[in-house]
């Protein structure tokens, strides 16, 4: 069983979600520096304010900012954790700084095309407490605009308008794409389509960590 996996793919291409449910099963560390950003934004700490400009317009945090809160949650974990990156990272850098701190065992790719993902994004809701996501479509809340899980009013994510995403998106393929060449070449990717149904989409997943 790979115990160090990247999950690579754009933007509303599943990473979360197929994220949860390996920790679920397997009982990984889920480290995705979208939640870890957004808490330090919620507690205004020195990064998170750093990183709301960046953030709120839909560009990449920079790497310096990414990579040192990276290096501290690595750092308090245990030996031999299973963990999953998701998130991170997102340029070459990165991947090189991150390679320098652990030994990656699987980048796995979710392949989803652009004008899915701007359905699934621009019609995405999160929960402020939790960090819970939902879909008006496809995983509405059972009380419309509330949070199943704690309650929470949900919102619309100022980087999950249109505007925005198409932003998400065109960064995404300028800086992102090299990394699956980058880790293609190590012979450590595998490209799994993310569209279709979740469970499915797992099942594949699943044989991948194998």
């Amino acid at each position: 069983m790979k115990s160090k996996i990247i999950l690579l793919g754009p933007p509303g291409s599943g990473k979360g979600t197929q994220g949860e449910k390996l920790s679920e099963k397997f009982g990984y560390v889920r480290l995705s520096t979208g939640d870890m950003l957004r808490e330090a934004v919620r507690k205004e700490t020195d990064l998170g304010l750093k990183a709301k400009g960046f953030m709120d317009s839909g560009a990449l945090v920079p790497n310096d900012l990414i990579i040192n809160l990276m290096k501290e949650k690595i750092a308090s974990l245990g030996e031999g954790t299973g963990v999953i990156f998701d998130g991170f990272p997102r340029t070459v850098e990165q991947a090189d700084a991150l390679a320098k701190q652990i030994d990656i065992d699987l980048a796995l790719n979710l392949d989803v095309d652009d004008e899915e993902l701007i359905t699934r994004l621009t019609k995405r809701r999160t929960c402020p407490q939790c960090n819970s996501v939902y879909h008006l479509t496809y995983n509405p809340p059972k009380k419309e605009g509330f949070c199943d899980k704690c309650g929470s009013v949900l919102y619309h994510r100022d980087d999950d308008k249109e505007e925005t995403v198409r932003n998400r998106l065109k960064v995404y393929r300028e800086n992102t794409l090299p990394l699956i060449d980058y880790y293609r070449k190590k012979g450590k990717l595998v490209t799994i389509e993310g569209i279709g149904n979740i469970d499915k989409i797992f099942d594949q997943v699943d044989k991948a960590l194998q």
